[in-house]
């Protein structure tokens, strides 16, 4: 074995593992070897944006982990948003899964000349992501700083940025900042002044009552997260989320207050900049379920005069079948092409999908001043998932979804002239890779609204381009009169090469190209133009270009890091698929101690099952349980655990479909001849980590398990989980078996628990691996349990990640690469 991939001897190996395993419940964070560490805290690629005219690129630069002192700062639980009291910012993101990356840099690059400037972002910045003017002169952005959170303007041409003085922005629900008009004006959702003190609390609060009387109804886990609790807990709640709107001249720096403070939820500026779609959330507020089942009101704001139209008024709803939507009015958007025209969804079988209907919604139009009653414009067979407008006012693509057949369909309709036949443009299931289309290009029109982008009577698509051999990125273009597409750029074989979008001259787009060796950077291409050195059957897709950008490499030690994709098939000839990595100084023939990670999915169709997603060919970052690798591991990664089967009833055959995906991905990379049989672990995150502990209770294809903030008895929750529909008192023996929390005593294992002290995801509450530990360590077994203070579902500080990091290779150190050889089980 080469020097590197030997890095820690087997004595340091062994004293760093004996250390870390002895550690007393009340020591600091651990950290791994400095060569992992290096790696760790390295910088991420930047995230492109091409600006609305397409003359400049922003180059967004986040910082990978936050330190501990920031993710621990103290914030409140309200309705299913944690905030930070002291400056009203978000703790979490939108899907409540960590806090918000503080973005690092901002680049701006010139497209026609390849120049840059560097954005001067303020002293101790915590700034948030750039939205881009319609007309591409400037750019906004959010500041998170000690005491508010503060709103910035940009100039694209010189990069020069400033504060908008007094508009402290209040982001607690959301649509905090957009344009209006070309870019001259900003809507926002700013805190009211004199608001006031904050409500007082007593020291000891009353009961928290709740009551149901006798109404059936399910409500889904996943809309239980950080519930109010308490009297107190609503009025924190009410004082937090009021906002008050304003209208931000970008040029002067004027702030314009538009009616009065109130619970702005949604808020969405109409294509002609006077109208402002709004929805207002209102009392009583349930202890149920999260603010996004709350009652509230949807009104049209005029911006000019003040005044409010009621478009509807909708009730709490604590009961939503799972997988379902709520009655009455929802979806409610602007249509692109009139000046104030909305369009919203409504469902004709009480939103439940059990229920059977010819059709499932109704699709709603009304038109300003909002006076006239709305009228139906269509129906859909399925559940209504959008429509995309174009510029031709008399077309547009309506989307929907059948939730049982995992299917989707889009058609392109008249809403003008509902008489008029639709025609079909795509019948498919939702999770075909190799079939699929792609999705549209956009484009925003001088007024800011977006549309689907249309040149002669063509549309352009963009998608993965899912293949067997991996992903190849593509551009398209579709004649809507044949409704024949034809090919415009294909990523190399070699590469991973995304389009960005088109520049202003004509003819000219940008793609993001990466390779194994090569960090993203956006290269500048030509329409038609082909590559004379492509390959056989190549030179028609790969397009000759230049490069536009220069990110550096900042680990080029992980570029000695080998990939390559594998395919195989499971016994009842499902095909398969995994990366395999091999570490630095791999020498082919040596048999190497391995670590499987995996996510299981659950497809209605096998066909779906087997397609290989994801490349081989990007630019290697490296996870945390990636840097293994440079411990001397080789890593089966994202292998492929499908549940097949109807989403009805496909959880009944989950452990055994498991175990087989599990045995065909170890059975492959032992073929190989680059694993060792028996000196494999596996690791998983979530629906990950109960796939792990299942794996290490019923199977003995691994030495040990790292789970990492799993869900391990699934009767809590009770209404459903993954794609599972039914309750666990329709399906108890399916809830029980997938349960490992029931199977603890069958867990001999070595199997360490990770968890967030502070995880909010719904079946994932820390106490699930509190729990499992309790269980696994009174029936005898193997297990470590690590809480990390203040961490959410996916963790967020560098301590904690090191943390991470220094327990996993420590406890696979200990119970795979150097475990013992034992008797084989007779499991």
């Amino acid at each position: 074995m080469s020097i590197r991939c030997s890095v820690w001897s087997a004595a340091l190996a062994a004293t760093a593992t004996t250390l870390l395993l002895s550690m007393p419940a009340h020591a600091e964070y651990a950290k791994p070897p400095a060569e992992l560490l290096k790696v760790l805290t390295a910088p991420p690629p930047p995230m492109p944006s091409v600006d609305p005219t397409g003359k400049r690129l922003l180059l967004t630069t986040s910082q990978t982990y936050p330190s501990i002192s920031r993710v621990a700062r103290p914030y409140l639980k309200l309705a299913g948003l944690r905030l930070e009291p002291g400056n009203r910012s978000r703790h979490d993101t939108p899907g409540g899964y960590g806090i918000p990356a503080c973005v690092a840099d901002f680049t701006l690059v010139d497209i026609a000349s390849g120049g840059q400037v560097r954005v001067p972002l303020p002293a101790d910045a915590c700034a948030g992501g750039a939205l881009w003017s319609p007309d591409g002169r400037r750019f906004a952005f959010q500041n998170v700083v000690a005491d508010s959170v503060q709103l910035w303007v940009g100039d694209a041409a010189s990069g020069q940025v400033r504060q908008i003085p007094g508009a402290r922005l209040n982001p607690m629900f959301g649509s905090t900042v957009q344009w209006l008009d070309g870019g001259n004006r900003l809507l926002v959702k700013l805190v009211p002044a004199n608001q006031g003190p904050v409500p007082a609390g007593d020291d000891v609060y009353g009961p928290d009552v709740q009551e149901s009387l006798g109404a059936k109804g399910e409500s889904s886990t996943y809309e239980t997260r950080d519930t109010l609790a308490s009297a107190h807990d609503e009025r924190l709640f009410a004082y937090y989320g009021q906002s008050q709107l304003a209208v931000v001249d970008a040029g002067s720096g004027a702030v314009r207050p538009v009616g009065a403070p109130q619970l702005y939820n949604g808020v969405n500026g109409a294509p002609d900049g006077v109208h402002v779609l709004t929805q207002t959330l209102r009392p009583p507020f349930s202890h149920a379920v999260t603010y996004q089942r709350f009652a509230y009101d949807v009104d049209v704001l005029d911006l000019a005069t003040g005044r409010h139209a009621r478009i509807a008024s909708l009730p709490l709803a604590e009961r939503v079948p799972v997988h379902g939507v709520p009655e009455g009015p929802r979806d409610f958007d602007w249509r692109a092409t009139d000046p104030a025209t909305l369009v919203w969804a409504e469902a004709l079988d009480k939103g439940d999908w059990n229920v059977s209907v010819p059709q499932r919604d109704r699709l709603m139009l009304q038109s300003a001043p909002f006076t006239d009653p709305p009228r139906e414009i269509a129906r859909t067979t399925q559940r209504f998932a959008g429509f995309d407008w174009t510029v031709q006012p008399r077309r547009s693509f309506l989307n929907e979804y059948d939730e049982n057949r995992h299917w989707r369909q889009t058609r392109i309709v008249d809403i003008d002239d509902p008489k008029q036949e639709a025609r079909l443009l795509w019948d498919l299931s939702s999770d075909e890779l190799y079939g699929d289309p792609g999705s549209f290009v956009y484009q925003r029109l001088a007024n800011g609204a977006v549309v689907v982008r249309e040149e002669d009577g063509k549309v352009f698509l963009r998608g993965q381009g899912s293949s067997p051999q991996g992903d190849r990125p593509f551009l398209d273009r579709l004649d809507l009169a044949t409704l024949r597409s034809e090919r415009l750029f294909r990523s190399a074989a070699d590469a991973y090469d995304q389009f960005l979008g088109f520049t202003a001259e004509p003819g000219r787009y940008l793609t993001w190209h990466q390779s194994v060796i090569d960090p993203p950077n956006a290269w500048l291409r030509e329409l038609g133009a082909r590559d004379a050195a492509a390959r056989d059957g190549e030179a028609q897709y790969a397009a000759e270009g230049r490069q536009l950008t220069r990110v550096a490499d900042p680990t080029p030690e992980v570029r000695q890091i080998q990939k390559r994709l594998v395919t195989y098939k499971r016994a009842d000839g499902i095909d398969l698929s995994f990366t395999l990595y091999t570490p630095p100084g791999y020498k082919e023939g040596q048999r190497l101690p391995a670590i499987l990670y995996a996510y299981p999915a659950d497809f209605a169709n096998s066909a779906q099952a087997g397609q290989v997603s994801g490349s081989q060919q990007t630019f290697t970052r490296l996870a945390p349980y990636r840097l293994m690798l440079l411990a001397g591991y080789a890593i089966i990664d994202n292998a492929s655990f499908p549940i097949v089967g109807d989403p009805k009833t496909a959880y009944d055959t989950y452990l055994e479909q498991l175990t087989a995906d599990a045995r065909a991905a170890v059975d492959k990379a032992v073929e190989l001849g680059v694993v060792d049989r028996n000196r494999i672990g596996v690791t998983g995150h979530s629906h990950g980590g109960l796939m792990t502990a299942n794996l290490i209770a019923h199977t003995d294809l691994f030495k040990a398990g790292v789970a990492t903030s799993g869900s391990y008895n699934k009767t809590f929750t009770p209404f459903g989980f993954q794609n599972e529909r039914r309750s666990v008192w329709q399906a108890q023996d399916v809830y029980l078996k997938a349960s490992p929390y029931f199977h603890a005593d069958r867990i001999k294992l070595p199997l360490l628990l990770v968890h967030g002290e502070d995880d909010a995801n719904p079946g994932t509450e820390p106490f699930q691996s509190r729990k499992l530990y309790q269980a696994i360590r009174g029936n005898g077994g193997t297990t470590r349990l690590v809480m990390l203070p203040h961490e959410p579902h996916w963790y967020t500080a560098l301590e904690s990640n090191s943390q991470l990091v220094a327990e996993m290779l420590a406890w696979f150190d200990r119970y795979v690469k150097n475990a013992p050889a034992q008797a084989a089980s007779t499991r």
